[in-house]
């Protein structure tokens, strides 16, 4: 074991690809009715996007072996023992850190950590179960990352239970499952031949983007209704204005796929993931200060 091969390793943490999952964080704060504490956001942020996520990549990574291209990786460097080294640090540092903030919010990273790791794990793999592993990862990666963000940040427990709250965590878990799957589409041939049966291979490519349509637009009458209960229009409105791009996107997206299915390519839903992420992000963030 040498320096030289941890850094080799690094890149399957994917840290840059874990910023991608930024909305759910800027949405769990904007939907936050009560007080919280920026320096305990800035914490949260920290320990998920730089510590949590890119442990559960690196174990994805770890247990997949993937030749092909990956979420934030077109060439992934070759799987060695140090990637697992890393994981472990990653996981403890997240855990050190969460613990700094409040012991409420570490109890949710270790689940979020554990819950990541049977995703991936050979012998439970629920990735090979193509309705439960999307499931899981988009009740964990949604609603549940949507509250433990709040949980991090100190909101109170009457304003995280409020129910317009529960909602809109109810949203982000209907917009991780229109956009889940779309992640998965360049990846069928690899993953039949792990014997990984994900939802999108079992949609089909154009099936996986009518999915994708319907949970999305779920998704955004269910924040509609939200904010309506909530009587803030100007919340709704930001998100209309800021999502318009990732509509116009998707839908040019969907109508090569639907003429050429090999459009359902790694660079085509990269560019999906970063214009969506970034969007949101504004979106929620916009909220924050504009309510």
């Amino acid at each position: 074991m040498s320096l030289a091969a941890y850094q080799r390793a690094l890149p399957l943490l994917r840290i840059p690809f874990s910023i991608y999952l930024m909305p759910v964080f800027w949405f769990g704060l904007s939907a936050l009715q009560g007080p919280w504490s920026g320096w305990r956001g800035v914490g949260v942020f920290v320990v998920l996007h730089l510590l949590a996520y890119p442990a559960s990549n690196g174990y994805n990574s770890y247990y997949d072996r993937d030749e092909g291209s990956i979420g934030g990786l077109k060439a992934p460097p070759k799987v060695t023992a140090e990637l697992l080294h890393l994981v472990w640090l990653f996981d403890a540092l997240a855990v050190a850190g969460a613990a700094l903030l409040s012991l409420p919010f570490a109890a949710l990273v270790v689940v979020y950590l554990l819950v990541s790791k049977a995703y991936s794990y050979e012998g439970i793999r629920l990735k090979k179960y193509p309705l439960l592993s999307t499931l899981v990862v988009v009740v964990f990666q949604g609603a549940f990352t949507f509250l433990m963000t709040q949980v991090g940040v100190g909101g109170g427990a009457a304003h995280i239970f409020e129910k317009t709250n529960l909602l809109l965590a109810l949203v982000s878990t209907l917009f991780l499952c229109g956009s889940y799957p779309l992640t998965q589409v360049y990846q069928h041939e690899e993953d039949a031949r792990r014997g990984d049966r994900t939802l999108s291979l079992r949609l089909g490519i154009r099936g996986t983007f009518v999915f994708a349509a319907v949970g999305l637009l779920a998704g955004a009458a269910t924040l509609g209704l939200a904010y309506w209960l909530r009587q803030e229009i100007r919340p709704l409105l930001l998100f209309l204005v800021a999502t318009g791009p990732v509509v116009f996107l998707f839908g040019r997206w969907a109508w090569l796929v639907w003429h050429d299915e090999k459009a359902a390519n790694f660079e085509h839903t990269m560019r999906m993931n970063q214009v969506s992420s970034l969007c949101l992000s504004a979106a929620f963030v916009a909220m924050l200060f504009w309510r």
